[in-house]
Parts: C-alpha cells; sequence; structure tokens
C-alpha cells in the first residue's frame, strides 16, 4: 500500500510519514507532532506580530509623547464624542460679581495609573465650540429675594443639561461656586442663597449635586484654582520625562524629615484686574519666619493640597503661596493716584496761595500721562485740569511710595509676608494687565525683558499725544485697544514695573515671566482648576472598582491592554508546556525507532512475531 513520506529540516529521529492505513487514527505518534508544531508555529506568529503591535503602538507614543501631549493641547478643539460611554462629565458654574458663567468638562475613563490626574478638557459641542453660558446680572444681585435664585441660575443648567448625554447626568457632578460678589455679602445672606439652590436643583436636575457642591469660595481658594489650572494645561503635573525639562527640589509639606523628591518645576502666576492683583506660586522648600507673628500671616496665605487621588501618595502634594491684594489693580491704583494728586494739590494751593490745576490755563503736570495730552479729575464738585509730560522715570518715582512696603524681611505690597522666591529656578505667567501693558500698544508681549519695556514705555509717554492719535487712526496698536487705554498706557506700564519689581521684589534680570492673554491658544480659568481638585479622587476609586469587576470577571472581559505583561508571563508558560511534550514525543519517537529495530533483527532469525513483545 502507498505511503506519502514528509522530510523537514529537522533532526533525523524526525520524520514523518502518512500512511492511508494510519490516517484513521488520529492519535498515532506522527500526526500528532504536525498538530503540535502548527500550534507552536501559530504561536510563535502570535508573539510576533503581538510585540509589533505594542511596539508600534507605545514604541511610537514614547518618542513622539512630548509633541503629542503638546499638540494635542493646541489642537483640542475637536468636538466632544458624547455617544462614547467611556467619556465622563462635570459641570462648574462660576458666579461672578457681574454674572454668572457654566462651564461643562468632560475627561475620558483613567488610564489606571494611580499617579496620573484625569486628563480633564473642556466639552466641545458638535460644531467644536466651548460648551459655555454667561448671564447676567451677579448671583449677589438675589440677596433680598434668596428665593429666584433657582430660576435664575435655571437657565444655565438647562444649557448644560442638553449637552450631556442624559444616561451620564445622574454621575455628572455640579459645582456652582459662588466668587467676589458673594463674599461681600452677609453670611445670613450667603447661607439663604446656598439653601434655596441645594433645595431647589436637586427637584428639576438629576446631576450629582450635593451640599458640599454649592459654596462661596474664598479669594486664596480662587487663586489656587486658577493655579492649578495654568499648571495643568502646562503639563507641569506629569512626569519627568526628558533630560533638558526643568525640574525643582521639593520638600513634601508634613514630611519635612524626609528626603527632598525631584518633580517638573510649576509656573508662578500673576494676574491684574482693574481692582486687584493677585500672586500665586510653588514654595517648594520648607520656610522659616522672622517672627511668630509673621507666621501667624503666612498660615492664610499657604496653602497645602494633594492633587492624587490617594492621601497616602506624595507625589502632587504641593504648597502654594497665594496673595490678593485690593486697591492694586490698574483702574483702582489710577483712581488712587488721582485722589492723591489732587488732594495733595488742593493742600498745596491752600497753603502757597497757588491756583495749580483749578483752570486749563495752569495745570497740574502729571509725568503719568502722555505728552501734551489733557484730562480732567472730578472731585465732590470741584474739577482739576491735567497736562501729561510723558516722564516714565518720573511716574515711577511717583508710584512708589503706593506700593507700602516696610522694613521687614520677606514682605511685598502693604508689608504683606511674601516667601522667598527661587528666581534663577522660576518661571511666572503674567495675565490680565501684566499682558495688555506690554501688548496692547507697545507690541511686545510674550517673554518680558525689563530693559526692553522699559525703553519702550519710555518712547510711548514721551511721544506726543496728536501723534499717539495718529498711530492709533491708522490701526498701528491692537484691534480691542482703546483710546482709554492710549490714554492710561503710560500710567499702567509704570504700575505694572513697580508692582513686579519693587512690590514683588522681582530683580530687574529676570528672564522668565510670559506675559499672555491665553496658554496654548486657550483661555485658562480657574474652574479647571476647581473640578481637577474636587474631582481628584475620582481615579482611586474607578481603579478600585476596575480591580473589584476583574477579580470576578471571566476570562472574557480580560483586558490586554491593562494586563498585557500577566499575558506574556501565561504565554510563556504555555510555550515552555509545548517545548516539554515535543521534547517527550521526540523521546518516546526514539525509544520506538529503537525497539523497532530489534524486532527486525529477531525477525530476521526466524522468531515467532507474537514474541516479540514478550521479550521487550
Amino acid at each position: 500500500m502507498g505511503r506519502i513520506g514528509i522530510s523537514c529540516l529537522f533532526p533525523a529521529s524526525w520524520h514523518f510519514s502518512i500512511s492511508p492505513v494510519g490516517c484513521p487514527r488520529i492519535l498515532n505518534t506522527n500526526l500528532r507532532q504536525i498538530i503540535v508544531i502548527s500550534i507552536l508555529a501559530a504561536a510563535v506568529s502570535l508573539l510576533y506580530f503581538s510585540v509589533v503591535i505594542i511596539r508600534n503602538k507605545y514604541g511610537r507614543l514614547s518618542r513622539d509623547k512630548k509633541f503629542q501631549r503638546y499638540l494635542a493641547r493646541v489642537t483640542d478643539i475637536e468636538a466632544t464624542d458624547t455617544n462614547n460611554p467611556n467619556v465622563n462629565y462635570g459641570i462648574v458654574v462660576d458666579c461672578g460679581s457681574s454674572g454668572s458663567r457654566v462651564f461643562v468638562y468632560c475627561w475620558p475613563r483613567h488610564n489606571g495609573n494611580p499617579h496620573d490626574l484625569l486628563d480633564i478638557r473642556q466639552m466641545r459641542d458638535k460644531n467644536r465650540k466651548p460648551v459655555v453660558m454667561k448671564i447676567k446680572p451677579g448671583i449677589s444681585e438675589f440677596a433680598t429675594s434668596p428665593e429666584k435664585v433657582s430660576d435664575y441660575i435655571s437657565p444655565l443648567l438647562n444649557f448644560a443639561a442638553e449637552h450631556v448625554p442624559r444616561a451620564k447626568h445622574k454621575e455628572t457632578p455640579l459645582y456652582i461656586l459662588c466668587t467676589a460678589g458673594m463674599r461681600i455679602l452677609p453670611e445670613s445672606q450667603q447661607k439663604a442663597i446656598l439653601e434655596d439652590l441645594l433645595t431647589d436643583i436637586p427637584v428639576h436636575f438629576d446631576f450629582l449635586f450635593s451640599d458640599s457642591h454649592a459654596e462661596v469660595i474664598s479669594g486664596k481658594q480662587e487663586g489656587v484654582y486658577a493655579w492649578i489650572g495654568i499648571n495643568f494645561v502646562l503639563g507641569r503635573f506629569e512626569h519627568i520625562e526628558d533630560d533638558d525639562e526643568a525640574v525643582v527640589e521639593v520638600n513634601i509639606p508634613g514630611s519635612e524629615s524626609s528626603e527632598a523628591i525631584l518633580r517638573k518645576r510649576t509656573a508662578g502666576i500673576l494676574d491684574m484686574g482693574g481692582v486687584s492683583t493677585q500672586i500665586a506660586y510653588e514654595v517648594p522648600k520648607t520656610v522659616s519666619f522672622a517672627s511668630s507673628q509673621q507666621e501667624e500671616v503666612a498660615k492664610n496665605l499657604l496653602a497645602e493640597f494633594n492633587l492624587g487621588c490617594d492621601v497616602h501618595q506624595t507625589e502632587h502634594v504641593y504648597r502654594v503661596y497665594v496673595a490678593t491684594f485690593l486697591g492694586f489693580g490698574g483702574n483702582a491704583a489710577r483712581q488712587r493716584y488721582e485722589d492723591k494728586i489732587f488732594a495733595n494739590t488742593v493742600q498745596k494751593n491752600r497753603l502757597l496761595g497757588k491756583q495749580t490745576g483749578l483752570a486749563p490755563d495752569t495745570p497740574y503736570l502729571d509725568p503719568c500721562l502722555p505728552l501734551d495730552i489733557k484730562d480732567e479729575i472730578q472731585q465732590n464738585g470741584q474739577t482739576m485740569y491735567l497736562r501729561g509730560t510723558g516722564d516714565f522715570d518720573l511716574c515711577r518715582q511717583t508710584l512708589h511710595p503706593f506700593m507700602n512696603k516696610t522694613n521687614e524681611t520677606q514682605t511685598s505690597l502693604n508689608g504683606v509676608y511674601q516667601p522667598p522666591i527661587h528666581f534663577q529656578n522660576s518661571e511666572f505667567y503674567g495675565f490680565s494687565e501684566f499682558y495688555y501693558c506690554t501688548e496692547d500698544v507697545l507690541r511686545m508681549g510674550g517673554d518680558y525683558n525689563a530693559a526692553t519695556f522699559t525703553k519702550a514705555a519710555k518712547d510711548y509717554c514721551a511721544t506726543k499725544w496728536s501723534i499717539l492719535r495718529e498711530r492709533f487712526d491708522r490701526g498701528l496698536y491692537a484691534s480691542h485697544a482703546d483710546l482709554h487705554r492710549l490714554k492710561y498706557q503710560c500710567f499702567k506700564s509704570a504700575w505694572m514695573f513697580e508692582v513686579f519689581h519693587s512690590g514683588f521684589s522681582f530683580p530687574i534680570t529676570y528672564k522668565n515671566l510670559k506675559t499672555a492673554l491665553q496658554v496654548y491658544d486657550k483661555e485658562v480659568q480657574w474652574t479647571l482648576g476647581a473640578i481637577l481638585y474636587r474631582t481628584r479622587f475620582l481615579p482611586l476609586r474607578d481603579i478600585q472598582q476596575e480591580t473589584f469587576r476583574a477579580s470576578h470577571a471571566h476570562w472574557r472581559g480580560f483586558s490586554f491592554v491593562y494586563n498585557h505583561y500577566l499575558f506574556f508571563g501565561c504565554f510563556l508558560v504555555v510555550l515552555l508546556a509545548i517545548l516539554l511534550y515535543l521534547l517527550r514525543l521526540r523521546r518516546i519517537h526514539r525509544r520506538m525507532l529503537r525497539s523497532g529495530s530489534t524486532a527486525v533483527l529477531w525477525l530476521e532469525e526466524g522468531l515467532p512475531a507474537q514474541k516479540i513483545g514478550g521479550t521487550l
């Protein structure tokens, strides 16, 4: 009967033959060897393709990770996929003094690493626009009619409800946080407004909304949230990945006895509005105090918090200094300055019998206004006439006493405590007036250089008002710069310079201030920092739930992406078992060959075939 022989490049004993008679015997050794070899080849192929896929997926991402993170921040303008069940949502309502705004944020499922923060981003609608809505007036306007507050805020919540998928409402946290306008109200009125919100909102909306989700936050909290938001967008809470990244040595608050750790250097913020100026920055080292009184003051200015999801992990513990200075904003400072020169001029006129400023032909000469510009101050029914002399240096000297500096060490504006700043290893971002002063007219926003800024400000102040108006009419300044900006640019430039260098004591040679309107082309609100801080516990909860589900799940739910190490471990065990099995088959095959040769010799000697088995 015919026999088909198949020889491969294997050891001599690995000779396979398929006989028509043997084919029905599926479990004979030769056929099993073919099956095992096929399984081994398939396993090796699977291993190869798995390695290739993982290398392509993770290796390429690792090489380009820094660029991809930057690109994601700049081009994060795609519409949010509301059909994705793995996307979570959060809502923050900013109740300010002039109006209230709702922000809707979203984030994908946490990556499973408890050391990473949630990747929270602003939600975008189908037209790729941020999901934001604003209403007026401010919530504080309802101080005497708190029962109307829920109706007032309902349009914002309806707007958010329309964008968040209905199935996600019950797990979407809602935070209503009130700022400056509410802070000035009596506590009884604040409480009445919050009680109306806590009572009525759960009746009409099924968002995740508890008593702690509606509150009046302090200026310190607002500053901390702003600091968190900006550093999150800048990627300063991520792990160190490149040798050229700026790092800082940090003594973790609450564990001064332990060794310092190295992590990414965070950025400080400077924000000068119309009424107030604020500074916030990390204090990486343990600080000492000049007196017990100074230590007591510092407790109210230093915020220590953990952004991580686990209180036992200290990787994301930060100590941040936050101070807000009322009256040091650009417009408030100008008002204080005008009040001072009005009072001083009236007194001098009375003592010296002069008429300075009382008539257009005898104006008060103001060094903080552009050359030859005319202006007026109205107070108590009296008018004082001003004419600008455009002297930037004299303006700075005149404004210096307004800093209210003291001789006590480690102090800034108004003698308020300020911990040391390591100027050689620090970075600050200046917003609002810091940006407007450098960019709107002088067109030099971005990296700040004191010498360049001073020269440009001097030139501007010393330029005649008629020439400045001509340049304005020709559209040589920023599109949103108006005549009010042109008139007070000289004053505000000097004020910003003095606050930065004299008030906060930054050296003239400081090179690491960036003035900005946006970060990575996005307006960064303190609400981003607020939701980051308030949802910091969610990753640990999700990780624990995932672990629980995994411990009770079937193999069909096994996740290769998150458990590839376990997968390869199991794979290697199976592969080893297959190899051991093949070695055993090889030994059996050799033994049978030797037995077969002996049987042939016995047959040649004429022994009966039935005795062969007995001989063996």
